[in-house]
């Protein structure tokens, strides 16, 4: 994908927006219009398309069906969570989506409820322990993307979740 500039930007720089990051969590339970976006998070419907664009161009996004609304056809966008990602992003896109994150997990911190859990760690563990957690931690995230339902579902409670796994290199 290019940016404004018309420079090539990775897929993970797409993402590295707070409202990006939004609209893809939005995505996940149901597939929506710009509109109902932009309904939900309460942003202008032009807003929420450029973004939703953006998202598409970068295949985080795909349109599940059209639908016709007061003379004009409206795109469903869905998100697509088992989309393969070919490319090595550079260190500098990773950091952009990692302080999107951060700002995207204070946003919700002030929302919550309850404090359930949370786990910090730099230490040394065996390699197969280090695979096992991050097996874990993807069948986890499996387990709660596949769950996830449209907003305001009767019977669901709206939840975060949010991990982040990597090996270290070795310090001197």
């Amino acid at each position: 994908m290019t940016d404004e500039d018309g420079d090539e930007t990775s897929s993970l720089r797409a993402v590295a927006h707070p409202l990006r990051l939004r609209m893809l969590s939005l995505l996940t339970g149901t597939a929506m219009s710009a509109a109902e976006v932009a309904r939900e998070l309460e942003v202008t419907h032009a807003n929420a398309s450029y973004h939703l664009r953006t998202l598409a161009e970068a295949g985080y996004v795909v349109v599940d069906g059209e639908e016709k609304i007061r003379g004009g056809v409206a795109k469903r966008y869905r998100y697509v969570d088992e989309r393969e990602h070919h490319e090595s992003p550079s260190t500098e896109d990773e950091i952009a989506y990692l302080h999107a994150s951060t700002r995207e997990l204070e946003r919700r911190y002030h929302r919550r409820r309850d404090w359930i859990w949370s786990s910090d760690l730099e230490g040394w563990v065996e390699p197969e322990v280090f695979d096992e957690a991050m097996r874990l931690l993807r069948q986890a995230s499996a387990l709660l993307h596949g769950a996830t339902r449209p907003p305001r579902t009767p019977g669901t409670v709206p939840v975060s979740a949010t991990s982040i796994a990597f090996r270290l290199e070795e310090t001197p």
